[in-house]
């Protein structure tokens, strides 16, 4: 990558910012007439993708930063872009994409941490966390403390909490700091600015006010450069479908968790998973008054899918075929809850645009005009590696998209444009 590209992609700040992945290399022109029409004060991030879905792919850093900088380019965007380098798990994967030019390093540590252990019994507790207390020197800082956040809640911080939280998060958060201060040596020592982001998003259950607190309090005393921290938030947040719970309740929760953002940072919160939530987006933004991140991916590239649709109709039907048979294989590293049985099969509907509405959807039929609910998206989104990697599939979507640049550009546009415009709402 030359030095004239890396030079493009900037750290953002405490901005509002929307990131915009592209698993194909070719989304960057509709993400941007996406920003023109309706991104009046959010700041994007179009160099976005995660190591796991370089490796499913077969991308990397540099290919995804060149393919984006060159849509921006395409499309003729002049303003700023943030640069995300997405879950990254070790130094290798920081020193890939730190030399590639990206700026924002989202890090995720969810391989050190505990998964069951809020169904843990108090004897289980114990015993676990006798077992790690030597490496937990945070421990007595917390303990018997008590958090007063400006939405009047008090934050107890017993030794229940106290506990919990370091068998669930203490190897985490060492791990965490460690590449933190890796992440700081790699772009010092190259002159080169840089901020941090820190996932704890991936759990079953909720992050709690105390876990977030005791996170986030210790990522900023030891000196991580912490842009935004994306917590576990309350109800269903699956691939590729909007929001499932009572926003209420979420907004309420939100308020909670943009009080403890505020008190020791402030930093922003980040909605993972992002794509398709729009019926949060608004009390996202309220809640955190704008400081917020949110990340989508696997939504454009199903937007992807929905050119073939229109296109190449036969070419639609057999990748929902090929979807459905990998699909249980490759929904296993993520949140859904959509089976293939719940969806009918290519042979049970008729036409193109039937196709599109069960496996893809249109805005229009969905009853809320929020955003979109059915399971057929989830089998399409959970296998974009296996189809995008496959010698006759992945050349034929791409082939498709190369002759009608127009019609993707136009239904992300589309697609994102309905994102943007609920986050603003709530600015």
């Amino acid at each position: 990558m030359s030095d004239a590209n890396k030079n493009v992609c900037v750290t953002l700040g405490l901005a509002p910012s929307f990131g915009f992945g592209d698993r194909i290399g070719l989304a960057t022109p509709g993400h941007v007439e996406a920003m023109k029409r309706s991104g009046a004060g959010i700041e994007p991030i179009f160099p976005q993708q995660s190591i796991r879905e370089m490796a499913r792919t077969s991308r990397t850093p540099e290919g995804v930063m060149h393919d984006a900088i060159e849509g921006m380019k395409q499309a003729g965007w002049t303003g700023k872009t943030g640069a995300d380098a997405d879950h990254l798990k070790t130094n290798q994967d920081v020193d890939r994409t730190a030399v590639a030019g990206f700026t924002f390093f989202t890090i995720d540590p969810s391989d050190n941490v505990d998964e069951h252990s809020d169904s843990y019994d108090e004897a289980t507790l114990r015993s676990k966390f006798s077992s790690i207390r030597a490496t937990i020197e945070w421990f007595d800082k917390y303990l018997g403390k008590s958090v007063k956040l400006a939405t009047g809640t008090t934050i107890s911080l017993d030794e229940q909490a106290c506990m919990r939280c370091a068998v669930k998060y203490g190897a985490a958060i060492n791990h965490a700091m460690a590449l933190a201060d890796y992440i700081k040596k790699v772009q010092e020592s190259a002159g080169r600015d840089y901020e941090v982001e820190l996932s704890v998003d991936e759990t079953d259950q909720p992050t709690t006010l105390a876990e977030h607190y005791i996170i986030a309090d210790q990522c900023v005393s030891r000196g991580m450069k912490l842009v935004s921290l994306a917590p576990r938030f309350i109800g269903e947040l699956e691939k590729g479908v909007d929001y499932k719970g009572d926003v209420a309740s979420l907004e309420a929760s939100l308020n909670e968790h943009a009080a403890i953002a505020e008190l020791l940072g402030p930093y922003k919160l980040s909605l993972h998973s992002g794509s398709d939530k729009v019926s949060m987006y608004s009390a996202l933004a309220r809640a955190t008054k704008g400081r917020f991140h949110v990340k989508t991916a696997g939504t454009s590239y199903l937007e992807a899918l929905r050119v073939v649709a229109r296109h190449d109709e036969p070419l639609f039907r057999k990748l929902i075929d090929f979807g459905r048979s990998r699909y249980d294989t490759d929904k296993a590293t993520y949140h859904v809850s959509a089976t293939n049985a719940a969806v009918a099969p290519t042979s049970e509907i008729a036409d193109a645009e039937g196709l599109e509405r069960i496996y893809l959807e249109r805005w229009a039929d969905v009853p809320t005009g929020k955003g979109f609910t059915e399971p057929g998206r989830q089998i399409l989104h959970c296998t974009f590696g296996s189809t995008l990697t496959h010698p006759e599939f992945g050349p034929a979507v791409r082939a498709v998209l190369e002759a009608h640049p127009d019609t993707y550009t136009e239904v992300l546009a589309d697609h994102f444009s309905r994102h943007l415009e609920a986050l603003a709402a709530g600015m």
